[in-house]
């Protein structure tokens, strides 16, 4: 195996002052450690203001510091953009408070009447390693130029890492806490800390992103109640049924990520008992870079020597409910091969049948990115009316099953 196959170690196949804040969740109820390093799993490469040296302090959403985003990190249509480190709570336990950094981005023209609506922006899979935080690594084209289509729309950017990117500690990928709890958290702390920035929030995700999305939209109301949410948009929103399809089909992508989950989530686990003699510098490598779009994929049968089945059937984390107090939108592409549009119907219907408000849109020709662009046709419209308080009914009623020609 070359050095260039192994650092272009994956496709993207899941293409977002101390002050202190309102009432938060019980569990977070004592001051921890800072986490230890563990290059295995990812930490490192970072600057050091990503450490957060002493205690956590318990309050989760809080502001431990900000810096400016240098200049190649910056939004073209952002007045300013800031790095920020903020309490969160570990999403693994439950219970212990840990730090997480994001970024913070506000539009240009003059200062809005109340403050700038936030965008809570949840991003697709980027990799493991903490480099691969977007707060520290330039963010894809797709990306940028979607978060730039919000800033001109007069929003603000609020964008978590989420738990174990640029921090130390590993990355629970797809953990619904971790990440949910990291995307409210820096909501809360950019609240506290920026008064330009209105109460007034939309969560938006992409592909991990949309289960990120969705799980923040969820726990909201019983972590972070303080937070005004208005309604969440989610694209490419995959469930259980998307990864581990990909995983039995022998993508080299999800299964690293999953291995990756696992030692995250127990300390006891160990990838070396999977892992093949080729596949364990492959691993090695994803802990340290970010995955290439278009590098080729490496067949599941040369990393693995048995596969991880136990592992499989449980490396995402489901939703808890379907039952949203919100509405929400979901935007699937038809020619999505990394989530299907069909699995994101199923969960647009099983959120429907327990009696959210739903708006489901297909999109023809487009796959799992280019999903992410095509969508602001209906999302745009759909952010304008819930901040306006403006009712929503959804299309429940009406939407069927994807149809190709």
């Amino acid at each position: 195996m070359t050095a260039r196959s192994i650092a272009r170690w994956i496709v993207l196949v899941f293409a977002v002052a101390v002050c202190p804040i309102t009432r938060t969740n019980a569990g977070a109820q004592r001051q921890g450690p800072p986490p230890v390093a563990n290059p295995a799993q990812g930490d490192g490469g970072v600057s050091a203001f990503y450490t957060w040296a002493d205690q956590v302090p318990a309050t989760p959403g809080r502001l431990l510091r900000q810096e400016p985003l240098p200049e190649h990190l910056l939004l073209e249509n952002a007045s300013k953009g800031v790095r920020v480190l903020y309490t969160s709570t570990d999403g693994v336990g439950g219970k212990t408070p840990i730090a997480a950094s994001g970024a913070v981005y506000m539009p240009k023209g003059p200062a809005r009447e109340g403050g700038w609506p936030i965008i809570a922006w949840a991003h697709g899979t980027t990799g493991v390693a903490d480099v691969c935080a977007p707060s520290w690594a330039p963010r894809s084209t797709r990306d940028t130029n979607y978060l730039n289509a919000w800033l001109a729309q007069g929003y603000a950017i609020v964008a978590a890492d989420y738990q174990g990117l640029g921090t130390p500690g590993g990355h629970p990928w797809m953990s619904v806490r971790s990440e949910g709890w990291s995307v409210l958290d820096n909501v809360r702390a950019a609240l506290g800390a920026f008064p330009e920035l209105a109460n007034a929030v939309v969560i938006v995700g992409q592909s991990q992103g949309g289960h990120a999305a969705l799980s923040a939209a969820l726990l909201a109301k019983a972590y972070a109640p303080a937070i005004n949410i208005k309604s969440t948009v989610a694209t490419g929103v995959p469930g259980p049924q998307s990864s581990a399809r990909l995983a039995r089909q022998g993508s080299s992508t999800v299964l690293l990520l999953m291995l990756y989950r696992g030692m995250a989530v127990d300390p006891a686990f160990r990838p070396s008992d999977y892992l093949s003699e080729a596949g364990q510098p492959l691993f090695e490598a994803a802990g340290k870079t970010c995955p290439q779009p278009g590098a080729p994929p490496v067949a599941a049968t040369t990393l693995f020597k048995k596969m991880p089945e136990a592992l499989i059937a449980s490396a995402v984390d489901d939703y808890p409910t379907l039952r949203f107090d919100h509405p929400v939108l979901i935007g699937a592409g038809l020619d999505d091969k990394s989530v299907l549009a069909e699995e994101q119907y199923n969960i647009a219907l099983d959120a429907c049948r327990a009696g959210s408000t739903i708006e489901t849109h297909y999109y023809a020709g487009k796959d799992h990115g280019g999903t992410v662009s095509a969508s602001l046709v209906h999302s745009v419209p759909f952010v304008k009316k819930t901040l306006a308080g403006e009712p929503v009914t959804g299309n429940c009623a009406s939407i069927g099953p994807p149809t190709r020609n």
